[in-house]
């Protein structure tokens, strides 16, 4: 039997230990290693994620991108979303420069799965896009991007896709000596300074690792008015803070601390993890959120076993994380979520060409929103799930050319909301089973080209806001209701790939289509709200509700409804040597998703766009030039203002100090024609635009 209990107001959270201490003792160990040997740890880059059997990326059926090492560090940006920002199908939801989820291939929130070496976020980012992911990229070594609905492995809410942050603060692989790397970096358009340290030190079986960071910012210089023009003529939004936005400085810092013992076949290890954020909303100049959050991680993995079994895998989380809203100094609303989740994958030895892995995940949370703009009850959410994967070459039947992949997946879900006094509803209860599954081939042509498709259909069970919204949700200016008798979502998917790859170069281009029979939306109702709840209040001078004398604010309804809906697109990209110093990178996609019930178009769906880049590197010295062209934005939603286009043109030099360490200088170059770019899947597109025409510099070393 489980008791649903409302989660009390906490003391602030202190960090586990000081960012400052932490770095150190990074730099202390790190100075010790000009008096040691130092052994390089060379780290594969190697997807982790799509396919549990360890295969490359080219090899994978599913598309995948890789982000890691040299081009993570200097493609690193304040959030995960940002960071991701140029990758084919790959956008971002840009609430200010302090809060961004990655969007693929238009769909976000609940449908693109967040994960930390395999393990879901537990975090409140899902629920509104001013809430940040708790993850900074300035301690992540690599990030795995899974694109579509064939990612059923890491449960429904993957039908977008599945963006995985590794760190390697558990080490995995034997360390001999002290290895790591640090990071440091001024500038940009918001006067940022940050800097980050990772060390691990070892002796080839027992590894202990630590990293430390840490991030301050200024408001973010931008190249006009916060507000838009389209906005201003829309509904006469005043124009002001001419060349500043207001209220989006941010601060933050965090840590880790990890060790495992490693073996010739596998490992076993912990670490424990702090994450700690203050930063301005944006959308309310008097507010800000202060974020914490804690996190113990466990893994192992056990390799060649030479039994049935022949690799067991197990991952473990548990999650304290806490954010308070606070204006003028005032706390408003407190927001936490703590839980565990983990998953366990058994990989069977073959069978003849057969091989796969069974694998079960499991997540016990809780949910708890207490104050003024608490939009939601507090919930308690358990999954349970069982999963399937096998990869089959045709070799047996003369088929040495094509290898196939089948992968289920059945999750039972079970959601326990609590009874709400300030809404005067009783508790509520709900359960799920969703079943999904898909089929995927890889075709290899010759040694050069290949195909590879995927046929999936998918079933998420609806979250806990999509069934029990009922508030207002001022970051967003909307007052949001749910629908507790909803549905399953379900969806049926196909996308398809033509690769090229000869030495070092390669191409790829693919097409997607994914048709939700009910797709949960939010919609606007045409009607208005209280921020108390009465539906068409009588409106006084100023747009409150009359006779409240400015207390109760008048919002237009937006109500989560089933309707069906595509999504279809293309995405491309290509990177090419053409001379011995010189490459040249190609990319671009499309997405276009309608309302089916309607023929309407879906709000905030990324425009037509197309990116070139050119790198020039020779010994120590390096450039890059690179220019992304995003089109106009006009197939927009009912009230949805349109976007115009912008060219965003970025360079970077780079240049390598002749040092014992691998040290790099660079600086980058942003926005240099200073372009006022507002990103269509921004809520906050027409009052939040990007940063001005900047310069950074940074340092980065790795020993």
């Amino acid at each position: 039997m489980h008791t649903i209990y409302t989660a009390p107001k906490r003391a602030k959270a202190q960090p586990f230990l000081s960012p400052n201490k932490l770095a150190l003792a990074i730099s202390l160990a790190m100075a010790s290693a000009w008096a040691e040997p130092i052994t390089q740890l060379e780290l594969s880059n190697v997807a982790v994620t799509g396919n549990p059997l360890g295969v490359s990326s080219d090899a994978m059926v599913l598309p995948v991108s890789i982000l890691s090492g040299r081009e993570l560090s200097l493609n690193r940006e304040a959030t995960l979303g940002e960071t991701l920002n140029n990758l084919p199908g790959v956008a971002a939801s840009s609430f200010g420069p302090n809060a961004s989820r990655p969007v693929i291939r238009g769909l976000d929130a609940e449908r693109v799965r967040i994960m930390q070496n395999g393990v879901g976020i537990l975090d409140a980012s899902s629920l509104s896009f001013d809430h940040a992911v708790a993850i900074d990229p300035l301690v992540i070594e690599q990030i795995d991007v899974v694109r579509g609905p064939a990612a059923l492995l890491y449960g429904g809410s993957a039908v977008g896709g599945v963006v995985n942050a590794i760190d390697h603060r558990i080490p995995t692989e034997p360390v001999n000596g002290i290895i790591g790397r640090t990071e440091a970096r001024v500038g940009g358009p918001d006067n940022q300074r940050n800097a980050a340290a990772v060390v691990d030190v070892g002796n080839g079986q027992f590894a202990i690792h630590a990293d430390a960071y840490k991030r301050k910012t200024d408001d973010l210089n931008i190249p006009g008015f916060a507000v838009s023009n389209r906005k201003n003529q829309a509904d006469g939004t005043a124009q002001e803070n001419n060349g500043k936005l207001i209220n989006s400085s941010a601060s933050s810092d965090g840590g880790a601390l990890g060790a495992s013992l490693t073996f010739d076949n596998g490992y076993v290890g912990s670490s424990y993890s702090g994450f700690n954020s203050n930063y301005g909303t944006v959308a309310e100049e008097a507010v800000r959120i202060d974020m914490k959050s804690q996190r113990l991680d466990i893994a192992s993995e056990f390799r060649d076993l030479n039994t049935v079994i022949s690799r067991i895998k197990m991952r473990y989380a548990h999650t304290d994380y806490q954010h308070q809203e606070i204006e003028d100094g005032e706390i408003g609303t407190t927001f936490t979520n703590k839980g565990s989740q983990a998953s366990l994958e058994l990989g069977h030895a073959k069978f003849g060409d057969l091989e796969g892995v069974l694998g079960m995940q499991f997540q016990n949370s809780r949910f708890a929103a207490n104050g003024d703009e608490a939009f939601v009850p507090n919930v308690h959410t358990k999954s349970h799930a069982v999963y399937l994967y096998e990869e089959m070459p045709l070799k047996a039947l003369g088929l040495d050319q094509l290898k196939l992949s089948l992968g289920g997946r059945a999750e039972h879900t079970t959601l326990h909301a609590s009874a709400w006094d300030a809404k005067d509803k009783p508790a509520q209860a709900a359960d799920f089973t969703a079943y999904s599954y898909a089929l995927g081939g890889l075709y290899s042509i010759d040694s050069h080209w290949s195909v590879a498709s995927n046929l999936s259909h998918n079933e998420r069970a609806p979250s806990y806001f999509e069934l029990y919204a009922d508030g207002a949700h001022i970051a967003t200016n909307q007052y949001e209701v749910g629908n507790p008798n909803f549905k399953k979502e379900r969806s049926n998917g196909v996308d398809a790939q033509i690769r090229w790859k000869d030495a070092k170069n390669s191409f790829s281009i693919g097409a997607y289509y994914t048709r939700f029979n009910r797709f949960l939306g939010l919609l606007d109702t045409g009607r208005t709200r209280g921020t108390d709840g009465s539906i068409n209040p009588p409106a006084d001078a100023n747009g409150f509700v009359d006779g409240t004398d400015g207390e109760e604010s008048i919002l237009p309804e937006a109500q989560f409804t089933a309707f069906a809906a595509s999504f279809k697109g293309l995405e491309a990209e290509g990177k090419f040597n053409l001379a011995n110093y010189w490459d040249l990178s190609l990319r671009g996609d499309y997405v276009r998703a309608s309302n089916l019930d309607n023929n309407a178009a879906l709000p905030r769906i990324t425009p037509l766009r197309l990116g070139a880049g050119l790198n020039y590197q020779k010994n120590a010295l390096g450039a890059r030039l690179n220019v992304t062209q995003a089109f106009k934005q006009n197939r927009t939603a009912e009230n949805e203002l349109p976007t115009a286009g912008y060219t965003d043109v970025s360079a970077m030099a780079t240049y390598k100090l002749p040092s014992k360490l691998n040290v790099e200088l660079f600086a980058k170059a942003n926005n240099l024609l200073n372009q006022e770019i507002r990103e269509h899947t921004s809520f906050l597109k027409d009052l939040s635009p990007a940063g001005e025409r900047s310069v950074l510099i940074g340092l980065r070393a790795d020993f």
